[in-house]
């Protein structure tokens, strides 16, 4: 079976590796790939959004089966696209993804099914939401509804944070039309999860949990990024309570879309807060995270490709999604300057030199005549796999160790939260 899998990222270069193992898969094609996927897969130079020459090439080289890692290409249409043009695609429709693309049509979603969230309220109008942030009070969240690459959310501790963030986003337009409505929402308090799931129609099948740290810096401090690491399973998390989530949050959105006319088929992602008084949605994403998808996979033990093919033709429900019983964590190396401006184009060494029971997905990274270079923010993402999850600490940062550029740095505390409580 010929694969193509579209993106470049970290999470793509993840999938791209976990399909080289299905015996069902004989040649991969990355559209447009890093560094890192070139190494197991054909990278192909077409960007995402050109969905005319994906689907002509597809055509053309007879591509058996497309899975789409990022989210904009989800949000702009290319399931549907090619679905028309007759090829298997796996991710959900554009309407499917607005659960992701518009945090006010997920909210009222939520809100209408009777599925645990914040309270919120949604604006247009930039007096308006002042208005409202100054009668709540801090601490708020203030989220812009449109896509803003993991960016678009500020946790504001004190009212000057909630109005400048207003400010930007509505004013300033730091995030374009994403920020032109806003979501203020209150400010939870507790324990951050995610649930991935495999989720055809009805048909949910969870992923094991993990939990993403989204802080540039340690002791979650500094500005959001789109990912410093994560660590998977979350230890302290009962499967009481995650089947809590399944039976009260993914099945009953999952069921939701489907009675509103437009059912989900993909991977949806469940951002969680664990309160006092149970869990409750953050967000919801249409695809894989990234980078949990980097400590997720490496702990499946069932074929990706057999799931996703499942998925496509309606028939999850008769497969079964098999776990390992260890743990894996993923430190990201990321350019100096992240998640500001940052360095591209220095040499990564040390890329050679293999870590036992470590894998390292390039996300921000280009093949030259050089070798490798930083080409993003987030370069790359270490993941080791082991037993325990100490073990599997170590054993990340050991590969980490191995790897060098200029400007690197990385968070010095992943999976610490998780360490505490055992």
């Amino acid at each position: 079976m010929k694969v193509l899998v579209i993106g470049g990222g970290g999470r793509e270069h993840a999938i791209v590796w976990k399909l080289s193992q299905s015996s069902k898969v004989d040649k991969i094609y990355c559209a447009p790939g890093n560094g890192g996927t070139a190494e197991i897969a054909q990278n192909v130079p077409i960007p995402v959004h050109d969905q005319a020459a994906l689907v002509q090439f597809a055509k053309e080289e007879g591509i058996d089966m497309t899975v789409v890692g990022p989210e904009d290409p989800l949000l702009a249409g290319i399931v549907d696209v090619f679905t028309k043009s007759g090829l298997a695609i796996f991710g959900p429709t554009s309407q499917a993804a607005q659960i992701e693309g518009s945090k006010s049509f997920a909210k009222d979603l939520m809100k209408r099914y009777n599925i645990p969230t914040a309270a919120y309220e949604t604006f247009t109008d930039y007096s308006a939401a002042l208005a409202y942030v100054r009668q709540q009070g801090a601490p708020i969240v203030i989220k812009a509804d449109g896509l803003a690459a993991g960016k678009g959310v500020v946790v504001a501790e004190t009212l000057e944070e909630a109005e400048l963030a207003l400010m930007q986003m509505m004013q300033d337009e730091i995030f374009g039309q994403a920020g032109a409505r806003v979501v203020v929402e209150e400010c939870l308090r507790g324990e951050e999860l995610t649930l991935l799931a495999f989720v055809d129609g009805e048909t949910v099948k969870p992923m094991i949990t993990s939990q993403d740290h989204k802080a540039a810096y340690d002791g979650d401090k500094g500005p959001n990024t789109g990912g410093m690491g994560t660590y998977a399973p979350v230890p302290h998390m009962s499967t009481m309570l995650v089947d809590q989530v399944v039976e009260t949050i993914v099945k009953p959105m999952a069921k939701a879309m489907v009675k509103e006319g437009y059912p989900f088929t993909g991977v949806l992602y469940t951002g969680l807060m664990i309160t006092a008084e149970g869990p409750k949605v953050i967000e919801f994403n249409a695809r894989f995270g990234d980078p949990e998808t980097q400590v997720v996979l490496p702990l499946l033990q069932s074929d990706l490709a057999e799931i996703f093919l499942a998925a496509i033709n309606g028939t999850l429900a008769d497969i079964d999604v098999k776990w390992s019983d260890g743990s894996a964590v993923c430190v990201v190396m990321a350019a100096e300057g992240y998640p500001a401006g940052y360095r591209k184009g220095d040499l990564i060494e040390g890329l050679n030199t293999p870590v036992a029971d470590s894998v390292v997905f390039h996300a921000g990274t280009k093949l030259t005549d050089a070798g490798v270079v930083t080409n993003g923010g987030r370069v790359l993402g270490v993941t080791g796999f082991a037993p325990t999850l100490a073990e599997a600490k170590q054993t990340a940062y050991r590969g980490v160790e191995a790897i060098r550029f200029n400007g690197a740095f990385c968070r010095k505390d992943i999976a610490d939260k998780a360490l505490r409580h055992m």
